[in-house]
């Protein structure tokens, strides 16, 4: 079952995203699962939304890879993560939907 990720991390510049961005490829090498991700900040750090196809791929992805690099990018703390099982997935630029 998709689930959607819910990621909160004070602290993180945009300048360490884009570092741990460069150093992951994860637009150009997508983790196996990954659906979506969406990043912004406000005053205290970045906010993620991402879409897995199970809690399994995001863990692997976050051993495996975010978490090698976020240390290289000299990122701190812990972030804070909630999982939500997807009710509903529609891609609006490729026209596709799925429960």
């Amino acid at each position: 079952m998709a689930v959607v990720v819910q990621l909160r991390w004070d602290g993180v510049t945009p300048d360490q995203y884009e570092t741990t961005r460069e150093i992951v490829r994860w637009e150009t090498d997508t983790p196996e699962g990954a659906i979506f991700h969406v990043a912004w900040f406000d005053e205290d750090g970045i906010n993620v939304v991402d879409v897995w196809e199970a809690p399994e791929q995001f863990q692997a992805f976050v051993e495996g890879r975010l978490t090698p690099a976020t240390t290289q990018a000299g990122i701190q703390g812990e972030p804070k993560v909630e999982f939500s099982p997807a009710h509903r997935i529609f891609d609006a630029q490729h026209g596709t939907a799925r429960s």
